[in-house]
């Protein structure tokens, strides 16, 4: 046989499966990849469980159980004052990863461009060049990785299809503000351009400030495809549930695409669910438990050589070394998890050029003794 011929040629394994098995290694504790260290609500697994036993073992409706779709019908109406018809315009998914590529793979065909902004999650690259798209990435730099939309205007064409955002960001902690929303909506008016927006964050988001959301605009909302994660609000990343909400006639085509892809998810988990969200301080309590631990992690930080950047939203802290060693950070992560027993992520990894910015990503979703632990070990370095 004939040497396969990669689709994705420069793709290897994700920075993340590769800290977390560094760090598993070497015995390292493990702040790299982006989930809890503690369990989810006992109630919620108690939730899950009444749903197994009364038979809710089955497919589910290809967009989903009916009961979630009304709850995040809710929610979404209650938060941002946007209205989605849970019939037509809200569809379970598998997590907001697989949320995000059948977006991308509903709406571009060869050629397309489609604008990012590094440093970037690292799934939008991959999907878009699947599809024969053309990614067109800006990048931002620290420490307040704001968007420069002047910069953006000059790099859309006759061929742009799409900008992805993604507020709270992951990896840098910041968060879109009025007047992003206001150059966006500017820049897109009167475009041929859609959005996806990639907001599994939104909950967590810190000091006062407001998530802005794509759905609190009327003119953003008609072109996005929003994504959201209920493994960040449950506290429950294993589960792999999330959910995009559209436009009626964005969301026919996404289901074109997600009934091949997943077709269904996990029933009795989006019973659950659907039940655990009846109590809205289930989300609307998360900001001060997750910003608890943000200001707990910091306070740990400033102990240690590390510098603080912004975190405004997110459970992850960034900061930077660069007085502490000329080390890139893919380099210095390595040793930080091998010789301090702490693993992280290099923002490095989120450039597609590997722009290094001399930046760590560390998250800080972990149980108080765990991020005492870290600090102690940080001190060290």
């Amino acid at each position: 046989m004939r040497p396969l011929t990669s689709k994705l040629p420069q793709t290897g394994t994700t920075i993340f499966t590769t800290m977390s098995a560094l760090a598993a290694e070497v015995g390292a504790i493990n702040l790299s990849q982006g989930f809890p260290d503690y369990d989810c609500d006992p109630y919620l697994v108690e939730l899950v469980n009444n749903a197994m036993k009364s038979g809710h073992n089955q497919y589910a409706p290809m967009a989903g159980v009916m009961a979630l779709r009304e709850q995040i019908a809710y929610k979404t109406e209650k938060l941002y004052g946007a209205i989605y018809n849970p019939d037509t315009e809200i569809t379970i998914t598998a997590g907001g990863t697989q949320a995000i590529f059948t977006a991308i793979s509903a709406i571009i065909h060869p050629n397309d461009e489609v604008i990012i902004f590094e440093p970037a999650f690292d799934c939008y690259a991959p999907a878009i060049k699947l599809m024969g798209g053309v990614v067109k990435s800006l990048e931002l730099e620290p420490p307040n990785y704001r968007i420069a939309w002047d910069m953006v205007k000059k790099l859309i064409t006759n061929r742009t299809k799409m900008i992805i955002l993604n507020s709270p960001h992951n990896p840098t902690a910041t968060i879109l503000h009025q007047q992003d929303i206001e150059e966006l909506s500017a820049l897109v008016k009167d475009q041929d351009i859609y959005i996806l927006s990639d907001e599994v964050y939104e909950h967590l988001i810190y000091d006062g400030k407001t998530h802005q959301s794509m759905a609190r605009y009327p003119e953003l909302q008609q072109r996005s495809f929003i994504v959201a994660s209920f493994g960040k609000l449950c506290h429950a990343t294993g589960w792999k549930i999330g959910y995009c909400l559209a436009p009626a006639h964005l969301m026919q085509e996404f289901r074109k695409i997600h009934q091949f892809l997943v077709f269904s998810v996990n029933t009795p988990a989006q019973y659950g669910i659907a039940e655990y969200l009846k109590n809205e301080q289930v989300y609307l309590g998360l900001p001060e438990f997750f910003q608890q631990k943000r200001d707990h992690f910091r306070n740990g930080i400033e102990q240690t050589r590390f510098k603080l950047l912004p975190c405004y939203g997110s459970y992850f802290q960034s900061v930077t070394y660069n007085h502490i060693t000329d080390e890139r950070d893919a380099d210095f992560s390595i040793r930080l998890a091998k010789e301090f027993g702490i693993a992280a992520i290099p923002t490095s990894a989120f450039y597609n050029k590997g722009t290094n910015h001399h930046v760590l990503r560390f998250c800080f979703a972990k149980r108080q003794e765990t991020l005492d632990k870290a600090v102690d070990r940080l001190i060290n370095v």
